[in-house]
This record gives structure tokens, sequence and C-alpha cells, in this order.
């Protein structure tokens, strides 16, 4: 995709809603991210997962926004004129994501605004949710991400 053909600040539409996903959580991959990263027992022994809140082996929440990103990149990579993230806002993990779930991402782009400072960009926050196979949110969170203008000379709008 050329860099005109990409979807720059200017063509993003506050409202727009895009579904992306169907990434299979495998107990492997819960297991081997929690041992390096969040090796909490309830993430890496059935025993103890069993005795939890959680009844079984549950994947680490940090596990959990490192595969909805693996999703958006996978799906959104290359079509976007980005210029990277701004950062994460109000993260939830409101249901636990276990061994055998599919994960899907909606993302819902509530806010844009031009950036006075750095006139080649744009700033977007982007509300996303990931949800598992049942359509049970079980992450949010608010993204800012930064996005070329395709003519940074253009007026801001008053």
């Amino acid at each position: 995709m050329t860099s005109s053909s990409k979807i720059h600040f200017e063509d993003l539409v506050v409202g727009t809603v895009e579904t992306c996903g169907g990434y299979q959580v495998t107990r492997k991959e819960v297991i081997g991210f929690a041992t390096n990263y969040d090796p909490q027992p309830f993430h890496v022994d059935d025993e103890v997962a069993a005795a939890s809140i959680f009844g079984k082996i549950a994947a680490s929440g940090m596990h959990t926004l490192a595969m909805t990103m693996r999703m958006l990149v996978d799906n959104r990579a290359g079509r976007y004129a980005s210029m990277g993230g701004g950062g994460i806002d109000k993260l939830r993990w409101t249901a636990p994501v276990y061994p055998g779930d599919t994960l899907s991402v909606r993302s819902t782009l509530v806010d844009k605004r031009r950036i006075r400072s750095r006139p080649d960009r744009g700033m977007a926050v982007m509300r996303q949710e990931t949800m598992n196979q049942h359509g049970k949110v079980v992450m949010t969170y608010e993204f800012s991400a930064f996005f070329a203008l395709r003519d940074p000379s253009a007026p801001f709008e008053i």
C-alpha cells in the first residue's frame, strides 16, 4: 500500500467502529507468557488456579493486552498512516480469559484532534473492547494514537 493510499488523519470519522480478530488462546501460550512476565500461581499452576476465583488457569491481564495488540497490528498495520501511540487510559479487565477462548477486538473512534505543536499530525482516541467467543467483553481501554496528515498546511478547524 502506498503512503498516499493509506488512511490518514483527515479520513478518520468519529463514531467509526471496526472489528478484527479470531485469536485462539492456547494453554501453552498462557503458561509461557505468565512464566516469563506474570508468574502468579493462578496463571501457571492447575491446582492453585482451581482453588482461585478463576477456577482454572487464566491468562494474565497483560497477556490479554498483548494478544489484543497482536490482533490490531495483524489487521491494521500498513492500512493507516500511523505515527505511533500516545498512551493507554482507563484499562480494565472485566472477565477472565482462558485457554481455548477465541478473542476479537471492537475499536470505536471516540475523538480526534489536530496537534498545534506538530502540524504534520493529528491524534485520535479509540475505545478498544476485547471480547471472547461468546461476545463477552473481557477487557476495555482507550488508546491514543498519532496519524499523519495528508496536508499539514490545511487550516485548523475552529
